[in-house]
């Protein structure tokens, strides 16, 4: 099936126009309402993610890769990195910049808290909602609520992002 009409006619090679190639129809900061939420697809972690996350990060603290250290110290398995759990919620692996288009500027300030152990093979399941939007001319700030459950519906990490936006 062909989506004919992105906005109003049908594209044709000499109308396509790529900057209006659009996921999901910008909404400006009036838009946007307290409530909304823009979730991330559900990933399922590997001893590769964790290893890949390892070699950029440079954490190379034994409870994140050695089975035998990680049960030494209480731990039913290797520790998942919580800052690649907290990436996971980064605005960018959500629908959240499609929805803004044009109007972001930055992302500003992060808070998180890390409620239980992520281990390879768990089922993450991210979501971002808005909870407080405030505009300080000439820009907007939206606050978002972060939540991260995993597939026992445990909630393994949540938090507070701000962005700021462009008042159109």
């Amino acid at each position: 099936m062909v989506d004919e009409k992105l906005h109003g006619a049908p594209q044709t090679a000499t109308s396509f126009d790529p900057a209006a190639f659009l996921i999901v129809p910008a909404k400006r900061f009036e838009d946007l309402r307290v409530g909304d939420i823009f979730r991330a697809p559900s990933r399922t972690l590997t001893d590769a993610h964790a290893a890949a996350f390892q070699t950029v990060s440079a954490d190379n603290h034994p409870v994140h890769y050695d089975a035998v250290w990680a049960a030494r110290h209480g731990h039913s398995a290797p520790v998942v990195h919580g800052l690649q759990v907290l990436a996971f919620t980064a605005p960018g692996a959500t629908l959240f910049p499609h929805y803004i288009g044009e109007v972001f500027i930055g992302f500003t300030e992060l808070s998180c808290k890390f409620l239980k152990e992520v281990h390879s093979g768990d089922t993450l399941y991210p979501a971002l909602e808005i909870v407080e939007l405030s505009i300080d001319a000439p820009n907007g700030t939206v606050t978002t609520s972060v939540t991260v459950f995993n597939q026992h519906k445990e909630l393994v990490l949540s938090g507070q992002h701000k962005y700021r936006l462009k008042l159109e």
